[in-house]
Formats: C-alpha cells, sequence, structure tokens
C-alpha cells in the first residue's frame, strides 16, 4: 500500500514558513517565489485536509493544528538531515560502526587506545555515543555498548572487560598542606552523584574511620571527581583504571588501599556473538577484549 506521506518540498516549504512565521522569508530562504512556497502549503493543507495557517490580510499565522505539526516535521527533517550527513561521511570503501559507553570510560580508558584499532583496522571508522543507562539495544542504532554488568542486558551477548576497582586519590599538594599526620577522616572527601554510599562501604571495608562519609561536594561524573581531586578539592574515590597516567606521573597520589568491595565489572555487550556479527564489529570486538587483557600489539 502506498505510504500517505506529503512531498519533500511541500514539508520543507511549510517549515521554513511556520520557523519565519512568513511565506516571503521562506521563499527567500530556499531560493523560491512568494507564490511558489505559497502554492505547496496550499498543496500540502489538501492533501492533510487541515488548515495549517490562518491568513490575516497580507499576514499568516501557524494555526492550532499547524503549531503541532510544525514541531513534527522539523524533528524529522532535522533527523533526516543528520542521518543523511551522517551517511555521506562514511568511507567509500570501509565501514562504520556505532558503540554507546560509560563517558568516562570512553575519555579515559577506550578513546586514548583507539589510535591502536586505527592502526590495525584503518577502513573501519568506530562512532562513540554516551549512555549513562542500560537501553534495549535492538533498535537503539548501537553496534554494540560498552556497559556495567546489568540485569537489563539479559539476552545480550556479554563479554567481560574489567573490573572497576575504587581508589582514594587526592593531589600531593592536599596532603602537603594537611601535614604529615593527616588522615582520611581529615580530607574533604569527594562524592559522586549517583554512588551516595560509596565512601561509607570502602570505610566499612577498609576499617578506615570516617566521621560522616556522606559529607563534601557531588559530582555526576568520574571525570569531574578527577579533575576535581587534580584540582586540590578533595580526596575522590574513582576507578583506579582512569587514573593510572595521573599516579605515574604523581600528579595523583593513594596512599588509601583499594576499596574492592565496592567494585562494579565492565562489559562488552553484543546483540549476537561475536563470530555471528558483522567483521567490522567482529574486529572492533576482539581487539578490544584484546586490550582488556592486556594482550592487543
Amino acid at each position: 500500500m502506498r505510504r500517505k506521506i506529503p512531498s519533500n518540498s511541500a514539508l520543507l516549504a511549510f517549515e521554513a514558513a511556520a520557523r519565519h512565521a512568513s511565506f516571503a522569508r521562506a521563499a527567500e530562504e530556499l531560493a523560491l517565489t512568494e507564490g511558489a512556497v505559497s502554492r505547496q502549503i496550499g498543496r500540502l493543507e489538501a492533501f492533510l485536509g487541515v488548515a495549517l495557517f490562518e491568513r490575516v490580510g497580507n499576514r499568516v499565522r501557524l494555526a492550532p493544528n499547524g503549531t503541532r505539526y510544525a514541531v513534527q516535521v522539523r524533528e524529522i527533517l532535522e533527523r533526516l538531515e543528520r542521518d543523511s550527513l551522517y551517511l555521506m561521511g562514511q568511507p567509500v570503501e570501509g565501514a562504520s560502526i556505532d558503540i554507546a559507553a560509560i563517558p568516562t570510560f570512553a575519555t579515559r580508558w577506550l578513546i586514548p587506545r583507539l589510535k591502536r584499532f586505527q592502526n590495525k583496522h584503518p577502513n573501519i571508522t568506530v562512532h562513540i555515543a554516551e549512555r549513562m543507562e542500560p537501553f534495549i539495544l535492538a533498535g537503539s542504532g548501537f553496534d554494540a555498548a560498552i556497559h556495567f554488568e546489568h540485569p537489563a542486558w539479559a539476552g545480550m551477548h556479554r563479554h567481560r572487560l574489567l573490573e572497576e576497582v575504587l581508589v582514594p586519590v587526592c593531589s600531593p599538594a592536599l596532603l602537603g598542606d594537611a601535614g604529615a599526620d593527616v588522615s582520611l577522616d581529615d580530607l574533604p572527601r569527594l562524592h559522586r552523584r549517583q554512588n551516595p554510599d560509596a565512601w561509607q562501604l570502602y570505610a566499612q571495608e577498609s576499617g578506615i574511620a570516617l566521621t560522616n562519609s556522606a559529607v563534601g561536594a557531588r559530582y555526576d561524573l568520574h571525570s569531574m571527581l578527577i579533575e576535581a581531586a587534580l584540582a586540590g578539592l578533595g580526596v575522590a574515590l574513582v576507578p583506579r583504571l582512569y587514573v593510572g597516567t595521573e599516579l605515574e606521573q604523581g600528579r595523583l597520589v593513594a596512599p588509601w588501599p583499594d576499596g574492592k568491595g565496592v567494585a562494579k565489572n565492565f562489559c562488552l555487550v553484543l546483540p549476537e556473538s561475536i563470530e555471528a556479527s558483522a567483521r567490522p564489529l567482529q574486529a572492533f570486538a576482539t581487539w578490544v577484549l584484546d586490550e582488556a587483557r592486556g594482550v592487543a600489539p
């Protein structure tokens, strides 16, 4: 059955006229005559069977139906443009994959290693987008996700990557300013908003007494916590795998034990097995698993 979809030219004319509240300005934008824009919108109204604009003398304004339709049409056209530009940007001889990842994991672990993947597979482009919460992979537009293990991934193919072991870190200047006998309880502590009880669990596991484990500034992302620690704002409880470089360089110090009791596991989530996946995704999955095991060349 033939789809009941208006012509592209009519939708473009309508969207421009609705945005400018003017047929003349829409015509100028689209390099058409004002009469051509008016005729396109007239055809669209006839096709839909509703009035989209109210004509008041020589002026026009959106009718209630037109106001609602304009929002929907604008969203569809913008999405179509994004998708078209995305395809236009694909390599002529190559492939691309779309990966959803937790933002700090992407910026602190995945992206710094991607040059090695690029060197091995120069014809595969990896697109990365952030997703903080688990989601339904099927129909999402993503080929795979790198996320925490979670019941929401049931039915997907999950491959464990790394353990997120939290460790308290701070700027060496913070310790220097506080003096040699300073304890963790004496220092300001920084919190990740999504893990409000992390310091309490750490204190229970480590046996380090904290008078009030909930006191301190809160941040949304681990990357924010790391920057706050670097700035000397306090002690941050962050994944060790995110701060390896800063610890090696001495920009951060970790004189306290790791908190393995508050650890989580990262996993690679695929809609099907690696063997059944398309070759570009097979290559990426194999590479990222090797990187996590520390065996990638």
